[in-house]
């Protein structure tokens, strides 16, 4: 069953025409991702869906008492709100009464308030309440705000990004709508939020139509991809993945009618140009093809180009960037990190990641000496150029033009050894020459990270700190971002939610952990994720057994396997016994293996190699560490057993 429906829908922004005469039906139950360069119309599209613009030209049919939910890219938000207010806002008339109703029950609170009247007035409005089943909505608001772990009292105006964007979350969610739109949902979300986020969309009956960088969300997540390409829109049946295999083949043979058509399109140009002579042949059906063709040549429009990234790494840093020894950093009392060592050398790719508030801001100024800790030293290294990229985009003067953002006050760039005039710079990030006057405020969010890209590049760096680059880009971008960074030969830090984009960009990890507490793993997102994982199980393991230990007056959970039906403890046989000699060389094995291994991780000359290299020593590392876990919990067993034996 159709829920909505668009019949030639038209949409232009000045001469550009974002949507063609397009045609849409979202199906009841689908998860359908709109993908397309930035710029080509995603959200506008999505926004004239949710009912907040109007297409240009077209009718838009929605089912007759369909919900439709819908969060914006930048959510709009009343900030003098409560957060709790701001939830249940979009309810009508319940929301004024159930406002009310929580007003009234914070003064029956104060203890000089007259009780009397509000008592009469909290009976009126609960009445009111029920008679409109308000509580089942009130309910769902409260679950909505819990599960992204919201403070409902808090006021909207205090809230950080990524809490504004999952108050969004929360709003479009409490309306349990039938139909939820979702503009880059992912954005400014921590990594635990969008893996929720994936498994509650996953998990739920609710038609869905999102857009996203995220290409792992894009994976779990589509069962159909349609994609807004010139003002088309294309329907491709079927996961993302399967959706990039056609679109490389649909390409492909675009580009090769496009190439026959031009060749007969000049043929024809000299043909009709010949002679006298030679025009006395020429037949009315040839004119008027040539007509249609030079009309078709006219009309098409031209793929858009890719981004051209170029970045200098400047002048060379020294081999070490920054060491830290048992550093700590507080804020009254709220310990941001403890006790953290680290050494960061030149040449590395470091992926920082951590739930939003857990530091890594902080974390990162430690790092490159715009804070100094608690306790602890810092080192750092010599001739160390960053440049920042930030999430925010506060650099960016709304109101200054794209020119003087890359270069005040020159008409030219340097890139390396190469000088570019500003606008043919602009060029390269598919800002064309005519908007290079414009304002900042006139871009969309993908445009204005690109900008932000063009600026940074722009400064030769021997250090890169990238906070969450990834956000609005499309994936094209996305994926050109990444080869540029792989081949960087300065340092990186990176700062992201994006976990495909962690796995193929940096070659170590340093995660929260919890209450202050950092912790270094090599290899990327994946391989942080599989380390986590197992000593998650670990600890839980370890917790059981202090359980049942509790549970039997202090005897281990593996002594109590140690005895036999009568209650004695059992011998060490034969095999133990030989086991047991054999154990502490094994171990010892292992572990000069894993110091050798450390060593070669930690020499800037592995990357030089390419990605693949640190990739399997990252994975032989977290296999020894594994088996080293099981070895040492068996010795510790066998040693127990034998130290107790009769």
């Amino acid at each position: 069953m159709s829920l909505i429906t668009v019949s030639g829908g038209c949409l232009a922004f000045g001469d550009v025409a974002l949507l063609d005469k397009v045609d849409l039906q979202l199906q009841a139950r689908e998860r359908v991702a709109l993908i397309g360069r930035n710029g080509s119309g995603k959200s506008s599209l999505l926004a004239a869906l949710a009912g907040t613009r109007q297409l240009d030209d077209g009718e838009i049919w929605r089912a007759p008492g369909v919900r439709i939910g819908y969060v914006a890219q930048e959510p709009e938000l009343d900030h003098s709100m409560t957060v709790f207010q701001s939830v249940v806002d979009g309810m009508g008339e319940i929301s004024q009464l159930v406002s009310e109703y929580h007003a009234v029950s914070h003064q029956l609170g104060d203890s000089g308030a007259d009780t009397e009247p509000l008592l009469v007035r909290l009976h009126e409005l609960q009445t009111a309440l029920e008679t409109l089943d308000a509580w089942a909505y009130v309910s769902q608001a409260e679950r909505a705000i819990d599960r992204f772990g919201l403070d409902a009292d808090a006021v909207v105006g205090t809230l950080s990004g990524g809490q504004k964007k999952r108050l969004a979350l929360a709003q479009a969610l409490a309306l349990t709508p039938d139909v939820l739109l979702l503009d880059e949902p992912t954005n400014h979300l921590d990594i635990d939020s969008i893996a929720w986020l994936e498994e509650f969309l996953l998990a739920s009956s609710v038609t869905l139509l999102f857009i996203t960088h995220d290409r792992k969300l894009l994976d779990r997540l589509a069962t159909r991809v349609i994609e807004l390409d010139r003002g088309r829109l294309g329907d491709f049946p079927g996961s993302y993945s399967q959706y990039r295999s056609r679109k490389e083949q649909m390409l492909a043979d675009e580009a090769v009618a496009n190439r026959k058509s031009d060749k007969l399109l000049r043929e024809e140009e000299v043909w009709i140009r010949k002679g006298i002579e030679a025009r006395r042949t020429r037949s009315a059906s040839r004119i008027s093809r040539l007509e249609q063709l030079r009309t078709a040549r006219a009309q098409r429009r031209e793929r858009m180009g890719q981004v051209k990234l170029q970045l200098s790494s400047g002048d060379s840093s020294g081999q070490l960037v920054a060491e830290l020894e048992g550093v700590s950093k507080s804020f009254g009392e709220r310990h941001v990190v403890r006790e953290f060592s680290c050494r960061i050398i030149r040449g590395d790719k470091v992926g920082i990641i951590g739930p939003n508030g857990a530091g890594k801001t902080t974390l990162l100024k430690l790092i490159l000496g715009e804070l100094e800790p608690d306790s602890g030293s810092v080192r750092r290294g010599t001739n160390v150029q960053p440049a920042y990229f930030d999430q925010f985009r506060e650099v960016l003067d709304p109101e200054a033009a794209l020119v003087d953002v890359i270069s005040p006050g020159s008409d030219y760039v340097e890139i390396g050894r190469e000088r570019k005039h500003v606008i043919g710079y602009l060029g390269e990030f598919l800002f064309p020459p005519q908007r290079s006057r414009s304002p900042v405020k006139s871009l969309s969010g993908g445009e204005r990270n690109r900008l932000l890209l063009a600026r940074l590049f722009a400064r030769p760096a021997n250090v890169l700190v990238l906070d969450e680059p990834t956000n609005d880009l499309d994936v094209e971008t996305l994926e050109l971002l990444e080869e540029l960074l792989q081949s960087y030969t300065g340092t990186l830090f990176l700062v992201s939610h994006d976990r495909i984009f962690l796995d193929n960009v940096v070659t170590q990890v340093i995660a929260s952990s919890g209450d202050g507490h950092w912790l270094e793993n090599a290899g990327g997102y994946s391989d942080w994720a599989s380390y986590s994982q197992r000593n998650q199980e670990q600890d839980e393991t370890l917790a059981a057994k202090k359980l049942v230990s509790g549970a039997t007056g202090g005897d281990a959970v593996v002594s109590i396997a140690q005895k036999d039906g009568s209650g004695r403890r059992q011998k060490l046989g034969f095999r133990e016994q030989r086991e047991l000699q054999t154990l502490p060389d094994r171990i010892a094995e292992l572990e000069a293996e894993q110091a050798g291994l450390t060593r070669r991780v930690e020499d800037p000359a592995l990357y030089a190699e390419g990605p693949a290299e640190a990739q399997r020593l990252a994975s032989r590392l977290t296999a020894i560490d594994a088996e080293l876990t099981a070895l040492l919990e068996r010795w510790d067993s066998l040693e127990s057993r034998n130290a107790g034996k009769e």
